[in-house]
């Protein structure tokens, strides 16, 4: 959520901060609520000067005897005590309105993010490794899925609905493999391992801002509670509504969790195979920082996230965001992109981002210094996947595929795999 002193004191940035994330969210709307919250904060202190003054003269009056006078000035500060009262519920109702008008605000970008309006404009940083060269036709993770055994669509869709997946023998191996191995590396990085719950209340989810915002790409439950999208949900808001000691930071956290989303208006998108899906496994990274150490600390979680790729052996890319193409809480964001034979491309395999203060101040993340200040101060948090488990899946069987069909494992992966070195058709 926005500072609103920040809104109120800067409305021209915030407008072109808008703008450049092509957003239309209505900023006058806020400052007429905000000039409307502060008048009604002046009328209420002048009337409580009113009953002050009252209260003295009442105090006065009852010591001289003037008890008809006193009776008098009591049915005012009456009167008083019932404007006041009147004033207070339309400060609530006025504040809750500008409240909820924050909370549909997105992020402010950063000044190190590029302006831009779509995808197109978004900045490569840089590449590691090369894309494998092969002597055949290579063939894509959805065929090749299936004609080993190990990936099954259809059934999918027979025990779910479209969208959904089902790993069997070798397949669900590596998958278990690649959420081991993720974990395992990003324990010795000193990632802290959680294994949280996949169902979040309304209070969880409006702390990281997917309420109120996206809560058509939910799944919510008969009992008000949301299936997670990301695991950053559960690990962020550990942490809300307490105050951290500034010697414990910065902290870092990991989880894998199975996530899910409703994917509403993404129709067309990617929908073959495991790219895009509405249930997918991935290992999430979350970092607690310092303000003024948050941007250091989002470019070592992108390297954690890289060290997994370069570990497997897979060709990627690392693109800095345009304002117009950032998550919603974000102020930076780098994206990872792995390449994928089957697109002849590079496809989107983890996003690392840094929040500032965006989420610790819907959330009430704070930390304090017994030296350095006085009070507390928002942390920042940072979020990243490290990896999504079904994207990667998808291209170690795309890149690590052989002529005859059979998928060579990847090293780093045989002593999660038993010892095998290549999965081969089953059954």
């Amino acid at each position: 959520m926005l500072d609103a002193r920040f809104v109120r004191e800067n409305p021209e940035a915030v407008r072109v901060a808008m703008a450049n994330r092509r957003c239309e969210w209505d900023i006058q709307a806020f400052l007429t609520l905000d000039e409307e919250r502060r008048s009604l904060i002046g009328e209420v202190e002048a009337f409580q000067a009113q009953r002050n003054e009252a209260s003295k003269a009442i105090g006065a009056l009852m010591k001289d005897g003037k008890h008809d006078e006193a009776e008098a000035a009591k049915e005012q500060v009456r009167v008083v005590n019932e404007q006041i009262a009147g004033i207070d519920a339309h400060l609530a109702a006025v504040e809750a309105e500008t409240r909820d008008l924050l909370m549909t605000a997105p992020n402010i970008p950063d000044a190190s993010a590029p302006v831009g309006a779509e995808e197109s404009d978004n900045v490569e940083v840089k590449r590691w490794g090369k894309p494998p060269e092969f002597d055949f036709e290579p063939v894509a993770h959805w065929d090749l899925g299936p004609a080993l055994g190990i990936l099954d669509f259809d059934r999918a869709v027979k025990l779910a609905a479209s969208r959904f997946v089902l790993l069997g023998g070798m397949g669900a191996r590596l998958n278990r493999a690649l959420i081991n191995f993720m974990l395992d590396t990003h324990a010795k990085e000193g990632y802290r391992e959680w294994v949280p719950p996949v169902l979040a209340n309304a209070e969880t989810m409006t702390g990281t801002g997917q309420l109120p915002k996206f809560e058509d790409d939910l799944y919510k439950t008969t009992e008000g509670l949301y299936l997670i999208p990301t695991a950053e949900v559960m690990l962020t808001n550990i942490h809300r509504d307490e105050v951290l000691d500034a010697e414990s930071l910065p902290i870092h956290y990991t989880a894998h969790t199975a996530c899910f989303r409703e994917e509403a208006g993404s129709a067309g998108r990617d929908t073959r195979g495991m790219i895009r899906v509405h249930q997918f496994d991935k290992v999430e990274l979350v970092k607690f920082a310092r303000p003024e150490e948050s941007f250091d600390a989002l470019e070592g979680m992108l390297l954690d996230a890289e060290r997994i790729l370069q570990l497997l052996g897979l060709a990627y890319r690392v693109i800095v965001l345009c304002t117009g193409d950032m998550g919603f809480g974000a102020a930076k964001t780098y994206d990872i992109e792995v390449w994928l034979p089957s697109y002849g491309a590079y496809k989107e395999i983890s996003s690392c981002s840094n929040c500032i203060d965006f989420q610790a101040r819907r959330a009430a993340i704070k930390y304090r210094s017994a030296t350095e200040f006085k009070g507390t101060r928002l942390v920042h948090t940072l979020n990243g996947s490290g990896l999504a488990v079904g994207r990667t899946l998808a291209a170690v069987l795309e890149n690590y595929q052989l002529a005859d069909g059979s998928i060579e494992i990847p090293e780093v992966l045989r002593p999660y795999m038993g010892g095998a070195e290549r999965i081969t058709a089953e059954g």
